[in-house]
């Protein structure tokens, strides 16, 4: 689905014009993947624009930078406030909210200690992720060729971009494959996680689903459902 512009994004703190949210080519994360990220919804609700488990997602993302030793000089309360305020200033009842920490212009080479760190935030239009049908017809979903990472390769419980590339392969060979989406296995054959979300199955009333250690992000989605199943069992 193409991205649907907006009027607003926030960099470093400032407001500027989504036509100037730009880098240079030589920056540190188009060569080497330095950036960390989130991707929030915001659903329109009666009381209006509510954003799903905020403060949760801002909290991974401060997370991830810290495994990747990127100091932040924003806090959860900051980077959830810019949300809601990004959310106002573009006029959005429903969107998706996106705030990436990245390693900008300033060095060359694979040590990105002297890599200066960008904040940006941005937020669009998006509708399902798999598209408007899967939730009432279903989609069909491949098992991948392609394994998840090793647990001493890449961090999964970072939001990483560099993470991504992992998934592209999947999704990539699922939709070859005339698959919506591709489930990966860990190192160890275990199911482990889609391209992009995390797996469950429900067996006999029984919900199941790859705990961390088999290589996942550890979602707030993925969270929320287990908290309701846990709710709903007592």
């Amino acid at each position: 689905m193409p991205i649907t512009k907006t009027e607003k994004i926030w960099f470093n703190g400032n407001w500027i014009n989504w036509e100037d949210a730009t880098l240079h080519v030589l920056s540190h994360v188009v060569s080497y993947g330095s950036a960390v990220f989130e991707g929030i919804r915001c659903y329109n609700t009666k009381q209006g624009p509510a954003i799903f488990r905020l403060r949760e997602h801002m909290q991974r993302l401060i997370n991830s930078a810290k495994i990747y030793r990127m100091d932040l000089p924003f806090s959860v309360e900051q980077f959830s406030n810019t949300a809601t305020e990004l959310v106002r200033q573009n006029k959005l009842d429903s969107c998706y909210v996106k705030p990436i920490v990245l390693r900008g212009y300033g060095e060359v080479g694979v040590n990105p200690l002297s890599s200066p760190i960008d904040c940006y935030m941005a937020c669009w239009t998006w509708g399902a992720y798999l598209g408007p049908e899967a939730l009432t017809k279903g989609v069909d979903i491949g098992v991948s060729s392609w394994t998840r990472i090793a647990p001493n390769t890449l961090p999964a419980m970072s939001k990483a971009a560099a993470n991504y590339m992992n998934s592209q392969l999947i999704r990539m060979e699922a939709s070859f494959n005339g698959y919506a989406e591709g489930i990966a296995l860990g190192t160890d054959g275990h199911v482990s996680e889609g391209s992009g979300m995390n797996v469950f199955l429900v067996n006999d009333g029984v919900l199941y689903t790859p705990p961390l250690a088999t290589s996942i992000l550890p979602g707030i989605t993925r969270d929320t459902v287990v908290k309701i199943a846990e709710d709903l069992n007592g």
